[in-house]
């Protein structure tokens, strides 16, 4: 069963939504959110990164950063940028990129159910990254970033949310810079709130697609809060966060791509000899992105090769093994590169799709890398047979667009 708990969202002003709504704090650079917000003093990336508005070179992880944070969130309330809803509410968030759509419910979830183990997972998280969230969401008092999460579509679930979005108008309808539409509705018929809930009590599991470590943060606050009132009941608000639920049918993941700074004294000969032992390894004309699973790209001293992996490395009946970020990692980034743990070895980086084979070939004809490697996406199926199995992916295993924006919706903790 999943537990889904309406709240009173603190939101932008409609007029304002556009210029409020943000990308993840986690997609971009300080230097980038500092260029992002000029000239808009309304971005939401004032919260999420505010360290934009201390002096270059302040700590990201400093106590002033988080202090600075929830002085703007406060600030953005008091000014009315962000109203709060007065009953507890459901939201619709549709986000519409190249033409396809997918439809998302806005709710809190549970925190025991995480502990639980019903809100499934399919990565680790790192302390560090857990430990800026965990004092971002207890300085705000809030958490201002939602949890993607996804679950197995549900016809019933689908008919109640386009029924209401066919009959009521968007709160917010914007194209925002990146060409992807923003549509929201508010669900605050207390009877469709009841019906969906009744409806996710019968979704077995939900599953983190995107935010782990918001996730896990949000949970350790609640863990934090519990502690320090020791009579706490289970209404309290700090038992439940924000999270939007999408389910598995409309989502889009893309491939996550690897670069890598040197090939552990090998030359690239050496390297491509190796690579041969385990791969049928083609040369191409130009750029290579992979087709079908078991395929990848290598970009090295400005050529492109096409990889196949022969069945003897392919572990298909493996849920984790036959991934092809497993693949890669087991039997090129460690075996050849010598790079054993991808979360903290400095000589490997990872490259969203979303921005192209070009990419690589620029970090690598830079010379900040000597190689890159082009992947073919994971799925939303092995997604969930990874999490249902109760293992956990390669970091940076997917890459989900659209990305949902910060700033839309606002769940107070107290």
């Amino acid at each position: 069963m999943a537990i889904v708990r309406p709240f009173k969202g603190i939101r932008p002003t409609p007029r304002l939504a556009e210029k409020v709504a943000a990308l993840p704090y986690d997609v971009m650079t300080s230097e980038e959110a500092r260029v992002v917000v000029e000239g808009n003093d309304y971005s939401f990336l004032h919260v999420d990164r505010a360290e934009i508005d201390l002096d270059l070179g302040t700590d990201v992880y400093a106590d002033q950063v988080y202090e600075k944070a929830a002085e703007n969130l406060n600030a953005m309330v008091k000014k009315c940028i962000l109203i709060q809803d007065r009953e507890d509410s459901f939201y619709i968030y549709r986000l519409t990129m190249n033409g396809r759509s997918q439809t998302g419910l806005v709710v809190c979830t549970s925190v025991d159910e995480y502990i639980e183990g019903k809100i499934k997972k399919h990565e680790f998280t790192r302390e560090e990254k857990e430990q800026d969230r965990i004092k971002h969401v207890d300085a705000c008092d809030a958490n201002t970033g939602p949890i993607f999460l996804a679950y197995r579509a549900d016809v019933t679930i689908n008919n109640i949310l386009y029924g209401w979005m066919n009959n009521f108008d968007t709160i917010y309808d914007f194209v925002a810079d990146d060409g992807v539409r923003h549509e929201v509705w508010v669900i605050d018929n207390s009877k469709i709130i009841q019906k969906l809930q009744h409806c996710f009590l019968e979704v077995e599991s939900l599953y983190i697609a995107d935010g782990h470590h918001r996730n896990a943060s949000a949970v350790k606050v609640a863990q934090k809060r519990r502690a320090q009132n020791p009579n706490y009941t289970a209404d309290d608000e700090f038992n439940y966060y924000l999270s939007v639920l999408f389910p598995d049918d409309q989502l889009y993941i893309m491939d996550y791509n690897r670069v890598a700074k040197d090939l552990n004294g090998l030359t690239t000969e050496q390297f491509l000899e190796a690579l041969n032992a385990k791969f049928d390894v083609t040369k191409c004309d130009g750029q290579y992105k992979p087709e079908r699973t078991h395929q990848f790209g290598l970009y090295v001293d400005k050529n492109w090769y096409r990889l196949v992996a022969k069945d003897a490395i392919c572990n298909d009946d493996d849920p984790i093994l036959g991934l092809d970020v497993s693949i890669l990692q087991n039997e090129v980034l460690s075996a050849l590169l010598g790079i054993e743990d991808p979360r903290t070895d400095k000589r490997v980086d990872f490259v969203g799709g979303i921005r192209g084979l070009d990419e690589l070939e620029k970090r690598v004809d830079s010379d900040e890398m000597k190689v890159a490697f082009a992947m073919c996406p994971t799925t939303i199926g092995q997604l969930m047979d990874v999490a249902d199995s109760g293992n956990v992916m390669p970091p940076k295993s997917t890459w989900f667009e659209p990305k949902l924006r910060s700033g839309l919706f606002i769940h107070k903790l107290s």
